[in-house]
């Protein structure tokens, strides 16, 4: 077993993998790049690289494609408490080609993040266990019940991973351990990285298991691929409950920007109006829901008005869209 003794303190990068075009999230995504949408008063990116402590933070990589303009626009005002390089892609990479496509200005040991992920994952505890153990990588690692859709991990005693293998069949099952986008690397990884598209699931991390160099950090407490709708209320919610704000209050169970609304279970930015009922909900900046509507389980876009008696749920409503009154929607996009 790793010694957890041992601890090397330095800073180091942190490289996210923000290329995708968030598909899952239209029509938000339409408009507003996944890495960008705000997450209580956070957007998504931020959340993802919080978990690593900051003063273990020299520089945030944002690997990007998907309006990759807006992202540096955004970073070039914001007050964050990191560096912020960004490294567009042209074209689509997958997530080796966009890791590779950072080897010019990435140098030492570093962390890797899919940039949807919200978790309990302990950085510091895992990169404790990555120094000890003279590995080229370190996967975080969740378990599951049925593994078919992940990345799977098999572990020895000595937490050396032993066989990786995206979405397995279920015949091909041999753990339900998955890898969990969260990786500690070392420059060495990139010497076996073609260049160009390519995958690290695939690509990459198999080869590194079979060389016997590549480890793995099981964790608890709670995973969430915040990419789809379900989702990215369960890291609302999580978000809320874990105390992950650090400006705005709760009441009701909803996270509020600014004054409180009769909101159950959801996430508020400033400038809402709430005089229908809104559950389980997220609501972004100047939304209104009108009396009598009934929003349960949608995600509501900024200054989008949510009209008289209308009746969603499930739903996902764009940027400024008007939901006419009475309008009745149980599922899909507006």
């Amino acid at each position: 077993m790793f010694n957890s003794q041992v601890v090397i303190a330095l800073i180091m990068q942190v490289v996210v993998l923000a290329g995708g075009i968030g598909s899952r999230l239209r029509p938000w995504t339409n408009d507003i790049p996944k890495p960008l949408l705000p997450m209580l008063d956070s957007t998504l990116l931020e959340r993802v690289v919080e978990g690593v402590p900051s003063d273990l933070v020299d520089e945030v990589i944002v690997a990007g494609g998907y309006k990759v303009d807006m992202i540096k626009d955004y970073f070039r005002k914001a007050d964050v408490d990191f560096d912020v390089r960004i490294v567009p892609e042209d074209k689509p990479l997958g997530t080796g080609g966009a890791l590779g496509n950072c080897r010019d200005v990435v140098s030492g040991r570093f962390a890797c993040f899919n940039g949807d992920i919200v978790s309990s994952l302990d950085v510091g505890e895992m990169l404790k266990q990555h120094s000890s153990m003279d590995m080229k990588g370190t996967l975080a690692l969740w378990e599951v019940e049925d593994p078919t859709r992940f990345g799977i991990v098999g572990l020895d005693d000595q937490r050396k991973v032993t066989q990786f293998k995206e979405k397995p069949k279920p015949e091909e099952v041999f753990s339900n351990l998955i890898n969990a986008g969260s990786y500690l690397l070392e420059e060495e990884v990139f010497d076996i990285m073609p260049y160009g598209k390519h995958s690290l699931e695939r690509d990459v991390f198999p080869v590194l298991a079979e060389e016997g160099s590549l480890a793995g950090f099981p964790f608890e407490g709670y995973f969430i691929d915040a990419g789809t709708p379900a989702s990215w209320h369960e890291g609302v919610l999580r978000c809320i409950e874990q105390g992950r704000f650090k400006s705005g209050s709760v009441t009701g169970g909803s996270w509020h920007q600014g004054g409180h609304t009769s909101a159950t279970n959801s996430m508020v930015q400033d400038g809402c109006i709430v005089a229908g009922e809104v559950t389980d909900s997220t609501l972004l900046r100047g939304a209104r829901i009108d009396s009598g509507a009934v929003v349960k389980n949608c995600l509501i876009g900024e200054g989008s008005v949510i009209e008289s008696n209308a009746k969603l749920a499930n739903v996902v409503v764009g940027h400024g869209t008007v939901v006419s009154a009475g309008h009745i929607q149980s599922e899909g996009t507006i």
